[in-house]
């Protein structure tokens, strides 16, 4: 398969940065798949002297291993060309872009450890968790990965009753699902990091929080010239699981990890203190405000600005817990690769509903939309495409009852609010999108919060707490958008800079 032109021309650029050989052993047969990896892999190697392709038998086919541990099972395109890129770099010699710290980290884990991420090319999730294992690998001799395309192995997929990705297995056991930095897969092996660094710092501005809401205040806060930290469980929050973003002013479109990644590279460009995988744990006011981290750790200043967003709403019926991963997903871009040809039902009539709906409607062979209200909240324009799709059907004014499944999801059950009849209709899959609820659990009675758990704030964004300020999703703003979160940063932080002005 020939590369497009401007892929080719990229690729060539990054080429030139190999240090050294590499060898990639291929394993192929005669169908399909096989004959387009081996084309694109001699186009590959046929631009760069230091690529050499060798023939092998490996486990899977078709697949081919990159160095020594490192193996992609189907072909590495759409979001996984990055991870197949990076992976020829790494083997090569050309040091990872990580903390040294963290390479430590890496160097010091001990054992036997046989990774597996199963994926689907269209996942935007993925290629955090692929890059991540590849890179320990090409560090620590103990550690190999295989990237397994579940449209390809399909079989394999289905055995493992893999239903959501990124799946990683380890030694053949679940080791982890969704998106893992190399700090969070390197915390569920057991290797703790080292935060003596930052543990009892002192800060004028502590932004807890790394989304659009957090990024913001930082960048508002450190250009007023006040010592400025930034507390994130993993920068971009939510954002990092949006792919099309069209109602971003001055942008007609960008996705979610290209967002997340400007929002980065901004706040980089200023002195901020960057805290990463970090969670708030508690927090109280004494001389200074001080933040508990689950880490160990104890972040200390003059205000705070609470930006921990929100996560995605459960259902809260019988079966959502039992088959999360086995039929019950919350991600229509990562897993509906998965439910190809199948029936599957979304709940939640709201805009990322109807989007989930029509997204999945080119994917799977039938969409049930179920919405609690009389009519569907989305935008007009998002409820006429919906209509218009043949293999959909809109249940409008029902009450889910129950997932039902043995092993993964087989079906629901949903009450007729008008004529209180239970029904139940065979599915596969269930992809909930009912909103949100507010990261807001850990301040307990400390900051005032209305009955769904958003803190309650004012015109300046302060909280009932002297010094404590919050922003975006996780408090009583009306409205859940990104353009607002990013308006409600910044106003945080100015609020929070008058009061280290005035006090």
């Amino acid at each position: 398969m020939a590369l497009e032109a401007g892929i080719k021309e990229q690729l060539q650029q990054y080429l030139q940065l190999l240090e050294g050989e590499v060898v990639i052993k291929v394993s192929a047969g005669t169908d399909a798949t096989s004959l387009e990896m081996v084309e694109l892999l001699q186009e590959v190697s046929s631009m760069a002297s230091l690529i050499r392709i060798e023939t092998a038998t490996l486990p899977r086919t078709p697949s081919f291993q990159v160095g020594e541990r490192i193996t992609f099972a189907g072909i590495p395109l759409g979001h996984e060309f990055t991870s197949f890129v990076l992976a020829l770099l790494q083997v090569s010699g050309r040091k990872p872009k990580i903390d040294d710290k963290v390479v430590d980290q890496i160097k010091d884990v001990r054992g036997h450890f046989q990774f597996v991420t199963y994926i689907s090319l269209s996942c935007h999730n993925c290629p955090d968790v692929v890059q991540a294992l590849n890179t320990m690998s090409i560090l620590n001799p103990n550690i190999s990965h295989t990237m397994v395309d579940g449209a390809v192995f399909k079989e394999e997929v289905e055995s493992q009753n893999i239903m959501a990705v990124p799946a990683v297995l380890l030694n053949g056991e679940m080791f982890a699902s969704g998106r893992q930095s190399i700090e969070e897969i390197l915390a569920k092996m057991g290797s703790q990091a080292d935060v003596s660094d930052i543990n009892g710092k002192e800060f004028d501005v502590l932004v807890i929080g790394g989304g659009p809401a957090g990024a913001s205040a930082a960048i508002y806060a450190t250009r007023k010239g006040i010592k400025t930290g930034l507390v994130a469980e993993r920068f971009g929050g939510q954002v990092m699981d949006t792919m099309g973003i069209e109602n971003l002013i001055g942008t007609p479109y960008t996705e979610g990890p290209k967002l997340v990644a400007n929002f980065e590279e901004h706040v980089k460009h200023y002195p901020v203190e960057i805290m990463n995988l970090q969670r708030a744990k508690s927090l109280r006011r004494n001389e200074l405000i001080e933040v508990d981290l689950e880490s160990g750790a104890t972040v200390k200043s003059k205000t705070v600005i609470i930006a921990t967003g929100a996560r995605w709403k459960n259902l809260g019926i019988p079966g959502e817990a039992e088959f999360k991963n086995k039929g019950v997903a919350y991600c229509p871009h990562c897993d509906g690769p998965l439910f190809k040809g199948k029936h599957v039902a979304v709940v939640g009539g709201g805009n990322s509903g109807v989007e989930a709906a029509i997204d999945l409607a080119g994917i799977v062979g039938h969409v049930t939309l179920l919405e609690f209200m009389p009519d569907l909240k989305a935008d007009d324009v998002l409820q006429k495409r919906l209509h218009s799709l043949a293999n959909v059907t809109v249940l409008k004014n029902v009450q889910t009852k129950e997932i039902t499944g043995d092993t993964k999801v087989n079906g629901m059950s949903y009450i007729e609010r008008d004529t209180g009849l239970e029904k139940h209709i065979a599915l596969e899959g269930v992809f909930i999108q009912i909103g949100l609820v507010p990261n807001t659990d850990w301040l307990a009675d400390n900051v005032e919060r209305t009955r769904f758990g958003e803190i309650v704030v004012d015109g300046h964004n302060q909280t009932n707490v002297p010094g404590v300020f919050a922003a975006g999703d996780c408090t009583n703003t009306p409205y859940k958008q990104i353009v607002i979160s990013i308006g409600s940063g910044a106003t945080a932080a100015l609020g929070a800079f008058d009061y280290l002005i005035r006090h």
